[in-house]
């Protein structure tokens, strides 16, 4: 047990919630960006803008570099950091902490990131007048997505905690722990299920994989493209839960669903070799059973506790439209403007329906 006052302890991990997170993604973006210019034989011209646009990207706020538009963000850095607020603010709350210092956890957890968006807003804005084709972020859209990303994370780190005893203190139905749990399950279930149907159709067109990589002959641009498929696995996942679930998802002109694919140009990354092929085989309509096994396992997990008919009815509404929010959150969030390929994304008119 540390010999520290409580009140330094507690302001030491009050600043832990506050910065820990955001401090580590800052010190992972420098030290990528340095050796990129390290390899690159270039000058640290930039740098600075360089690694506060790629923070603020973490938190799906959109680059703009000569006029051309990057919205698709990867959803993996962003997970990285719901993750990491998470596991900061559950380490800094008991069970039976009180609602003042939960609430300082919560304030201390949206704080610090919106102070270092400020910071990094104000580099950008410096950086963008020394080099013209950088354009500085909308200051709204920026703060409300670091708000939105780190407000998910504190919710999950403290609800882990407290949430169970803040439910009995409400006037709420006692299956709502449960929905909340199927919910969880039908989620994973379709995104782990659609991962593994990525992962087989990457090796079905491992040569297309194989050509996307041959684009560069140089060791670290392979070692680049690597880096960039992997952070954008997660959007792939989602794109082929869409399918999964009968929805569709789009790269431009192109676009693919389990019935249907309409070509078009599609980015040289390499994990974007997962995605079907026109003339679509009937395989692929094998896809929905994906989205059937996951409502199977929201029902599983909604008929452990045996209800009467209105309350499980209820309690299965609930369970299904909270993954269904989730999944169409995760699907705006994976998608945005590619440049000159347009929109690229999932059908959000169909995807949260479906699910």
């Amino acid at each position: 047990m540390s010999n520290r006052p409580v009140g330094t302890r507690q302001a030491r991990e009050l600043l832990r919630v506050a910065f820990g997170p955001s401090i580590v993604a800052l010190v992972v973006i420098a030290a990528v960006v340095l050796l990129q210019l390290l390899i690159a034989n270039s000058d640290m011209t930039g740098a600075f803008g360089a690694i506060a646009s790629m923070w603020l990207g973490v938190h799906q706020v959109p680059v703009s570099i000569g006029g051309r538009e990057l919205g698709v963000m990867p959803l993996l850095p962003v997970l990285a950091m719901i993750w990491g607020t998470a596991r900061t603010t559950a380490a800094a709350t008991a069970p039976n902490s009180s609602w003042l210092v939960t609430r300082w956890v919560v304030a201390s957890a949206l704080g610090g990131p919106i102070l270092v968006a400020a910071m990094l807003l104000a580099v950008i804005h410096d950086a963008a007048s020394v080099i013209g084709e950088l354009q500085t972020p909308n200051a709204l859209r920026a703060f409300c997505s670091v708000l939105v990303v780190h407000v998910i994370g504190a919710l999950i780190g403290v609800g882990s905690k407290v949430g169970r005893r803040t439910l009995d203190t409400l006037p709420l139905p006692g299956w709502l722990p449960d929905a909340i749990r199927a919910a969880v399950a039908g989620v994973l279930a379709l995104f782990g299920l659609s991962g593994a149907v990525t992962a087989v159709s990457l090796v079905v067109h491992w040569g297309t994989m194989h050509d996307l990589f041959a684009i560069t002959d140089s060791l670290f641009g392979q070692l680049s493209l690597t880096l960039l498929s992997i952070l954008y696995i997660p959007n792939v996942i989602v794109g082929a839960s869409a399918i999964a679930v009968g929805s569709s998802a789009h790269v431009g002109l192109a676009a693919f669903s389990s019935f249907t694919v309409f070509g078009g140009d599609i980015p040289a990354v390499p994990v974007l070799a997962a995605v079907p092929t026109p003339p679509l085989g009937p395989i692929w309509v094998a896809l929905l059973i994906v989205g059937a096994a996951s409502a199977v396992a929201v029902g599983q997990q909604c008929a452990r506790r045996p209800l009467p008919l209105g309350p499980a009815t209820a309690k299965l509404l609930t369970a299904s439209v909270l993954a269904a929010v989730t999944m169409a959150l995760a699907g705006h969030a994976g998608g945005g403007r590619l440049g000159n390929f347009g929109s690229v994304g999932v059908d959000q008119s169909t995807f949260g329906p479906a699910v």
